[in-house]
């Protein structure tokens, strides 16, 4: 059986303002993200959070994923 994003992502507006983070923690899924995208490893990222574990960075990009299928971006040209 494959994991599934929402047994690791919480939104309790008690924790972080109700923004995603890991269930148990107040790591931010954002985070997660932007530090990934900066080409931060998983091992980095788990030994600058010790609270996290990598299955709760498999839910962030699994949560991030589902974002993206389902939001529209608009990107508006660059004037220059």
């Amino acid at each position: 059986m494959s994991m599934s994003w929402k047994d690791f992502i919480s939104f309790d507006p008690k924790v972080c303002h109700g923004k995603a983070h890991i269930k148990g923690t107040r790591v931010l899924i954002s985070v997660i993200l932007d530090s990934l995208a900066e080409k931060i490893s998983i091992d980095e990222l788990l030994e600058e959070y010790p609270s996290l574990k990598e299955d709760d960075i498999y839910a962030a990009l699994q949560y991030g994923a589902k974002l993206a299928r389902e939001d529209i971006i608009t990107i508006k040209p660059q004037k220059g």
